[in-house]
């Protein structure tokens, strides 16, 4: 990658990075078309092959920097600090909705990229999320007081069931079209209740 994209204006950059979560969110890694990025970022083609050496420098930049995106506002949200479990989901999907704010279709983006099958993105990618998830899952499942859930709860396999239940609902509604982050949010407080009914110690509660 040329260091001078990061020498552009920070408007102009944005414009770029917003405008390839777009095209890919769209279509397959094959099909999506580089002029497209460039014409929706109001560069030539050239000169967004100046700035990413090709297609996959800049599909692979984008993967990293959704991750980078999504760990600033985790952090500057607050949802890795020493909380109830719930809590942090609740910090988090509030810092999910400000990312969806500024980046609208980082998170069709990534979700496609996640299930992306062209073997010259799909391990490179697998390889960076099993790293980030595992590391991420060690840390907030360490950080847990086994005293405040249903006690015998293997809190490993409760945490991996919520994550993947969050990543399948969010699967469904890109089949949907457009994401809708009221609707979303209505439905994620729902999901959440459920699972501090099932999941919460309620004697320690009380």
């Amino acid at each position: 990658m040329n260091e001078k994209f990061f020498q552009l204006p920070k408007e102009k950059q944005e414009r770029i990075i917003n405008a390839g979560f777009y095209v890919f969110s769209k279509n397959s890694y094959k099909k999506s078309p580089v002029g497209e990025i460039a014409s929706i970022a109001g560069i030539s083609k050239s000169l967004l092959f100046y700035y990413f050496h090709n297609k996959k420098e800049l599909y692979l930049f984008l993967w990293d920097k959704g991750a980078e995106i999504t760990m600033k506002y985790l952090n500057d949200y607050k949802c890795y600090e020493p909380a109830d479990l719930f809590e942090m989901m609740e910090r988090g999907m509030r810092a999910k909705f400000k990312i969806m704010e500024k980046y609208p279709h980082m998170a069709a983006f990534t979700v496609k990229a996640f299930y992306e099958k062209d073997i010259q993105v799909s391990s490179e990618i697998q390889n960076s999320y099993h790293k980030y998830f595992g590391m991420k899952a060690t840390n907030v499942i360490a950080s847990l007081d086994p005293a405040s859930f249903v006690p015998g709860l293997d809190l490993e396999m409760m945490y991996r069931e919520m994550y993947w239940a969050s990543e399948g609902y969010l699967w469904e509604m890109l089949q949907c079209g457009e994401l809708d982050a009221v609707q979303m949010e209505k439905d994620f407080n729902k999901l959440l209740q459920f699972w501090k009914s099932i999941y919460k110690n309620k004697e320690k509660n009380l």
